[in-house]
C-alpha cells in the first residue's frame, strides 16, 4: 500500500512539474459584469499535454454548444497565462493562483478544473455533458 501511494505521489508530483508549452492566444482585458458567462483557463507558461487538452476541449465544447452565444458576445473562452501580466490581474480579480478551469456569471463561479483534468482527456462527452449542465443552470 505504500509503494502504492509513493507511486501516485511521484506520478502527479512530475505530471505537475513536467507541464509545456505557451498559448499564443490574446486575452480578454477585463471581467464582464453584464451578466454574459465567461469561461476561462488559467494556466501557467509551462504545460503538460492534459493541460493542453483541458484547454482544447473546453474551447471547443463551448464553441459547440453555444455559437449563437458565442457569436454574440453572450459567452465567451478566454485562456490566460498566470505568469503574465493580463493573466495574473484577472486571476487575482477572481481568486485564482493556479490552473483553473472557472465559468463566471456575474459573482457566481463555478470551478470544474477537477472535472477538466478526470474527462477532457479520457471521456470527453461526460466532460461535455457537466460543461453544458453547469452553463445551462446559469443562463436559465
Amino acid at each position: 500500500m505504500k509503494k502504492f501511494i509513493l507511486t501516485s505521489f511521484v506520478f502527479l508530483s512530475i505530471l505537475v512539474i513536467s507541464c509545456t508549452g505557451q498559448t499564443n492566444q490574446k486575452p480578454a482585458l477585463a471581467i464582464s459584469n453584464n451578466g454574459d458567462v465567461e469561461v476561462y483557463y488559467f494556466h501557467m507558461t509551462i504545460r503538460c499535454e492534459a493541460c493542453k487538452t483541458v484547454e482544447a476541449e473546453a474551447r471547443k465544447n463551448i464553441e459547440m454548444l453555444y455559437p449563437d452565444q458565442v457569436k454574440a458576445g453572450k459567452i465567451s473562452f478566454t485562456a490566460l497565462n498566470l505568469e503574465e501580466a493580463t493573466g495574473r490581474s484577472i486571476g487575482e480579480k477572481l481568486g485564482v493562483n493556479s490552473q483553473t478551469l472557472l465559468i463566471v456569471k456575474g459573482d457566481q463561479k463555478i470551478n470544474i478544473t477537477n472535472e477538466g483534468f478526470l474527462y477532457a482527456g479520457s471521456k470527453p462527452l461526460k466532460f461535455t455533458e457537466i460543461i453544458k449542465s453547469k452553463i445551462d443552470a446559469l443562463i436559465k
